[in-house]
């Protein structure tokens, strides 16, 4: 499970190349940076017709009978369940980032890095009361991850993102992949 993740916008182009784009779509928007919590507004990037394009989002989706929020979906079922299918067909987007959080059984917690600067997780987005929002798609963690945690965000690798974005055919092969091996440090 990915309950917390991290943007640093300071030394990354990448991101501070996002965050011009957003600033001049949305005036005044209201993203998060560093550790973004649930509920948080965010960053994702979509295809728009022939381009990728970087938009905001609210992590979640709204819980079953207004309760809570929903921010993961298993990537083993995503294509089956009603909450997640018809946004994993016609809409997925990327969520940057430059780490994740993880704590283990004795709530030590733990940053997972790739080895780029920024790392890209697949996830999912829907409107909802004229607004959007995301959940990550989660997977079984790899080696470097598992004496943490039995799952992990869906890191994306810089040769499939624009695949995850535009061609729906592609997107099963890609939720079988293994992520690379990321990094791990104890902060907290």
């Amino acid at each position: 499970m990915c309950g917390r993740f991290n943007v640093d916008f300071e030394g990354q182009k990448e991101l501070k190349k996002i965050l011009h784009e957003l600033n001049q779509k949305h005036p005044g928007n209201r993203i998060k940076h560093g550790d973004v919590y649930p509920t948080d507004t965010a960053a994702i990037l979509r295809a728009e017709e022939t381009k990728i394009v970087p938009e905001l989002s609210v992590w979640g989706f709204p819980g079953f009978q207004g309760k809570g929020v929903i921010i993961n979906a298993r990537s083993e079922t995503v294509f089956e369940k009603k909450t997640f299918k018809d946004s994993m067909v016609t809409r997925r987007c990327l969520i940057p980032m430059t780490g994740f959080y993880e704590w283990d059984e004795q709530k030590n917690k733990y940053l997972f890095k790739d080895s780029s600067e920024v790392m890209y997780v697949g996830g999912i987005y829907n409107e909802y009361k004229g607004q959007n929002h995301f959940v990550i798609i989660t997977t079984a963690a790899n080696d470097s991850m598992r004496e943490v945690h039995n799952r992990m965000p869906l890191v994306i690798a810089e040769k499939d993102r624009e695949s995850w974005l535009k061609e729906r055919e592609k997107t099963s092969g890609i939720l079988a992949k293994i992520p690379e091996a990321l990094k791990k440090m104890r902060v907290g």
